[in-house]
């Protein structure tokens, strides 16, 4: 049997990327904040915010590292991955990461003048997943970049939407 393993997330990051050098195979991680919002059975809305370890390899680990930055909301697939670690004390640690395989800048606020991207009238953009619940950036800054940041080793790319 075939299992499936995806997971999408929008979310606000937690603090820059962290960049990592593995004989020149480069890693970005960051925290990624998701809020849902609720009303208890008193009524009262409650903001429930879950944190989420996003790794980002090769080609998009350097896209992360020169575009995204602390309070950015992005959108994110990718899988979920396990892995177990030592600690300083020599006891075995267990963590759940997201292994990113694409992701896309949805901040109204992201500084076009400071990224050398130029866009096109061409590019795709995500104005038909707009909905009532989210603001998304309906220009497609990166959907130039796509086809530059594909790694054919591991298939990651950013989405062109």
């Amino acid at each position: 049997m075939i299992g499936v393993n995806k997971v999408i997330l929008i979310g606000n990051l937690g603090k820059d990327p962290e960049i990592v050098l593995f004989d020149n195979v480069k890693k970005a991680s960051f925290p990624l904040a998701t809020t849902e919002q609720y009303k208890n059975h008193e009524g009262i809305k409650i903001d429930e915010t879950e944190w989420h370890n996003i790794v980002c390899w090769r080609g998009l680990a350097d896209v992360a590292d020169r575009f995204l930055k602390k309070s950015m909301q992005v959108y994110i697939e990718g899988k979920l991955k396990s892995r177990v670690w030592e600690d300083k004390e020599g006891n075995k640690r267990r963590t759940v990461e997201v292994v990113a395989e694409n992701f896309k800048i949805l901040s109204r606020n992201y500084n076009q003048s400071n990224t050398g991207i130029s866009t096109s009238s061409e590019s795709s953009s995500i104005e038909d997943f707009n909905s009532d619940n989210f603001s998304f950036d309906s220009d497609s800054r990166l959907s130039n970049l796509s086809q530059e940041n594909i790694d054919d080793n591991n298939k990651t790319k950013i989405l062109p939407f």
